[in-house]
């Protein structure tokens, strides 16, 4: 693993807050268990220790509340900028999640996450950059880069009910519904020292599409489930534009 002094540095900033997010998660799973009913699969492969990189696929609301508290350890996710608004806000700070801007440089994002993962705790990406389908279409180059850097390996995981077909992008599952994460195997990266050029993050990224696509359709096979397909009509949110599947002609 590499230290806070190595390039980028993250000995300059701070660890995200975490009493709330280590000591309350417990708690978080309770009572989403008491809600719905989850199925966690795999929690074998999640490491016990060190640093995680774990990279989601992203079709609703829900997947950012469930990756942080209900995965076998405690997760802080880039959370997009557009959620830091009113009470929500003051919340999402105090359960240790990341403030990342997606449509511009973040350098602050970018150090905060590897000072997470330097200190040995997990970090959560949705590569598609935002809710959709979950299907993997686009994908962007954070999860591999994080990983390049800091050397963690990189945990696909799959949600699968966290919107039901027709949903908008801002819904939540009924009460009861059934939740199934399952978790993939986690895919290491070598770690390449600065300066790390576009191409080797771009190559790590396609790498790590394949690896979520697969773990994807073992996912459907495995649990007999369905993505829940396209937001309605209107409701497409906005895409980064730095997406790595424009490497492959998609």
């Amino acid at each position: 693993m590499t230290s806070h002094r190595d390039l980028p540095r993250s000995d300059d900033v701070r660890h995200p807050a975490r009493w709330l997010l280590y000591g309350g998660a417990w708690f978080g799973r309770f009572v989403v268990r008491r809600y719905y009913d989850v199925h966690v699969h795999h929690p074998e492969r999640f490491p016990s220790s060190g640093p995680v990189v774990v990279a989601g696929n992203h079709v609703g609301f829900a997947d950012g509340p469930f990756m942080a508290f209900l995965l076998p350890r405690p997760v802080h996710a880039w959370t997009k900028l557009e959620m830091y608004k009113g009470p929500l806000a003051w919340f999402l700070d105090r359960v240790g999640q990341i403030r990342l801007d997606r449509f511009h440089t973040d350098p602050l994002a970018i150090r905060t996450a590897l000072r997470v993962l330097r200190d040995g705790h997990c970090v959560g990406v949705f590569p598609e950059g935002t809710r959709g389908s979950g299907e993997l279409d686009t994908f962007h180059r954070g999860a591999a880069y994080l990983g390049m850097v800091t050397g963690a390996p990189v945990l696909p995981v799959t949600f699968l009910g966290t919107r039901l077909p027709g949903e908008r992008s801002g819904s939540i599952p009924p009460r009861r519904a059934r939740i199934d994460i399952v978790i993939g195997n986690p895919l290491p990266l070598q770690t390449v020292e600065w300066p790390r050029g576009k191409q080797h993050v771009t190559a790590a990224s396609l790498r790590l599409h394949d690896q979520m696509r697969a773990g994807l359709a073992a996912a459907l096979a495995e649990t007999g489930r369905t993505l829940p397909g396209p937001l309605p009509a209107g409701d497409i949110e906005p895409d980064p534009a730095d997406d790595v599947m424009k490497e492959r002609g998609a």
